[in-house]
């Protein structure tokens, strides 16, 4: 009986303070910023967030549209990373966080974004800018072009920079699914993830980059994105890592004090890391079926998982099995590569879970008229003798 009544006890007592420990826990993540949020990077899923749509001056995390553009510009064509570019008396003009050009300097596209993405540079940015739209002002049309694409309902850009400028916000949610399209771009991490490199490197001014960023160095699986300071914004961060195959990205803004910002980074992505995981179900590439091609000139094509194809959980949920269904799309000749012809979809007994691209992994032609003619031909003729 006197077990019992400590057993009893314990169950009175005990549990309700672990309940109150998780919730102590969970609000004290992100306790000194004016706005945060903490997501899983391929479902978008929000693990945490505090004041998410609140509006609010951003600093320099203002920069991770600007690279977007530059980045989609690059990968376009319309732009080289080794494409030199003069730097106007308008971008060496700019102060706050710089690398110190000078009206008439010139410089690789790849150097200008190295001091972008390492030093938060003003004038590299504006450099950029001004050779991807020939103006500030039309490259952040084109910032907003990219915005309202993204439905980023509550996000208005006035400059490239970041620098403090009234009707200059955006929110935590926004700057997440930002930073989620920046990394659509894989390039943007062997820059982001770098802690230190030089600039002008073969001339009596070199200049030494070292990464605003610290978690690139001190967390395990950092590897970028942006921070900011301005009066107006405060210290701001939004900081990417991963491990296990799951990538947190974890957003904060208004810090008083840059330690603390970074302390409170970190501590959102162990939160992350020590809730929850991913269990993939396909990786990028993986081929689940084939489709066959009339009039091609190939017979059938592999189709593959345009995406790693993971389920988010947390630790203590067991592993579920799920039902695949492959739904194709008519197709019309040509294809290029990569080009969507269906979706996989996850199910969960009768319950979608997810839908997700399947692509050609190959450039498929239309046959011409002339090489038709001679497949019809070939085959009267071979019908003709198998008769």
């Amino acid at each position: 009986m006197k077990k019992l009544f400590i057993w009893l006890f314990i169950g009175l007592v005990l549990v309700p303070f672990t309940v109150m420990a998780e919730e102590i826990t969970d609000s004290s993540l992100a306790a000194n910023a004016k706005s945060a949020i903490l997501i899983e990077n391929t479902s978008g899923k929000v693990l945490f967030e505090k004041n998410a749509n609140e509006r609010v001056a951003i600093a320099s995390l203002t920069k991770m549209m600007s690279q977007i553009i530059i980045l989609e510009q690059i990968e376009a064509g319309k732009l080289t990373w080794d494409e030199i570019v003069k730097v106007s008396a308008n971008a060496a003009g700019y102060g706050g966080t710089q690398i110190y050009l000078q009206p008439g300097e010139e410089m690789s596209v790849r150097d200008l974004f190295k001091g972008v993405s390492m030093a938060s540079a003003n004038d590299a940015v504006v450099a950029l800018a001004e050779r991807v739209a020939g103006s500030e002002a039309e490259f952040v049309k084109m910032m907003m072009t990219k915005a309202n694409e993204l439905g980023l309902k509550d996000t208005n850009f006035v400059n490239p920079t970041g620098l403090d400028e009234d009707n200059h916000y955006s929110t935590a949610h926004d700057l997440a699914l930002i930073a989620q399209e920046l990394l659509k771009h894989e390039q943007i991490l062997e820059f982001s993830s770098l802690y230190e490199d030089y600039l002008r490197v073969d001339t009596p001014n070199k200049f030494w980059l070292v990464n605003t960023n610290k978690l690139v160095r001190t967390y395990p699986g950092a590897d970028g994105l942006k921070t900011g300071f301005t009066d107006a914004a405060m210290y701001c961060m939004a900081v990417t890592a991963k491990r296990d195959g799951m990538r947190l990205i974890a957003i904060v803004l208004g810090e008083q004090v840059s330690k603390t910002r970074n302390a409170e980074t970190t501590a959102l992505l162990d939160y992350g890391f020590n809730t929850y995981q991913v269990d993939i179900i396909k990786a990028k590439d993986t081929v689940v079926d084939e489709l066959k091609i009339d009039r091609g000139n190939v017979d059938k094509v592999d189709i593959v998982v345009g995406e790693e194809i993971s389920i988010l959980r947390k630790k203590n949920e067991q592993t579920k099995q799920y039902q695949e269904k492959i739904v194709l799309s008519p197709v019309k000749l040509p294809l290029k590569k990569g080009d969507i012809v269906g979706k996989i979809e996850l199910y969960d007994q009768e319950q979608l879970v997810g839908s997700y691209d399947l692509m050609v992994n190959q450039d498929i032609k239309k046959k011409n008229f002339f090489t038709l003619f001679w497949d019809n031909l070939k085959d009267i003729v071979i019908g003709q003798l198998a008769f």
